[in-house]
């Protein structure tokens, strides 16, 4: 049985101990090199993990530069975005996340952040900010607009930066301009100094809902639906369909499925609960149709 008990917490109350949860609980977050200019072409490059994809027509991208907790003041990035409404979005993959780290050090303005972190500015297309030559993807944006959200220490700005043009590495790229997400080798920040990669190992793909309305775990039938086994994951791949199916013969052939009718045939709850196993595996292993054939014996 799931334990659905919690404690709460208030930033009111709370203070660093709610910051310091909440960053580990709203992660993993895609982290990219922000690149700016001032009015004198002063460049400006910092790493933010308050940071998004919002709009798809028009691209837009959201980060949000913060307040210094210390006194409130802004930082360069958004200093810079206030007389220069351009900025570059460079992602972050790993080759590159040691260096974004160190770029986060608060260096004074006037500082060459892409010297101090090693990295390779070069000419964007359409906007004033340079690139991060060593990103695998660099987004040329307009700032289209800036709301802050308080005016104390630690509080946001978000940059609402609409997508200008966008430059992928040629050999992340297929003949038919598609890339493959394990080769971006990207990586996240989670709460205090843990970061995730994302590798191969780690990816999973999740069937997207039916264009037509799939029946949903309430239309379930009991058995499956209060199932001890089954797991929330799996009710929601077998509620992902359009109607039950009908049962057929194909499990009854099953020589796991015969032992399993042979052995608890006396034990109709016994019985339910190892088909609903051997279902649970089936999901697991992505064979969804085979698994409802299972659970229409119990």
């Amino acid at each position: 049985m799931q334990n659905f008990d919690t404690k709460t917490f208030e930033p009111s109350t709370h203070g660093l101990v709610f910051d310091n949860l909440l960053k580990h609980a709203v992660a993993p977050r895609p982290i990219c090199f922000a690149s700016t200019v001032d009015k004198n072409g002063q460049v400006n490059l910092s790493p933010f993990s308050y940071f998004n994809y919002m709009s798809q027509n028009p691209p837009i991208c959201v980060f949000s530069p913060l307040r210094r907790m210390r006194d409130g003041s802004t930082k360069h990035t958004l200093d810079n975005i206030h007389e220069i409404d351009e900025v570059v979005i460079n992602i972050v993959n790993y080759d590159i996340v040691q260096q974004q780290s160190l770029a986060s050090t608060e260096y004074a303005k006037g500082i060459d952040e892409f010297a101090k972190a090693g990295l390779t500015p070069i000419k964007s297309q359409k906007v004033k900010p340079p690139r991060v030559a060593e990103s695998p993807v660099q987004l040329e944006c307009k700032v289209r607009q800036v709301i802050p959200l308080a005016d104390g220490p630690g509080a946001g700005n978000l940059v609402i930066a609409e997508v200008l043009c966008m430059h992928v590495k040629h050999h992340l790229l297929n003949e038919q301009d598609e890339v493959n997400q394990a080769d971006l080798d990207l990586v996240a920040r989670l709460g205090g100094n843990w970061y995730c990669r994302v590798t191969e190992d780690n990816l999973f793909e999740v069937p997207k809902p039916l264009r037509k309305l799939g029946i949903g775990v309430d239309q379930l039938p009991e058995h499956i639906r209060l199932s001890t086994v089954l797991t929330g994951n799996q009710l929601g791949l077998l509620a992902n369909i359009e109607a039950i199916p009908e049962e057929t013969d194909i499990a009854k052939n099953d020589a796991h499925i015969q032992q399993l009718l042979s052995m608890w045939a006396q034990d109709k709850v016994q019985l339910t609960n190892e088909l609903h196993r051997y279902a649970a595996q089936l999901l697991d292993q992505g064979e969804i149709d085979f698994a409802w054939q299972v659970l229409l014996l119990a």
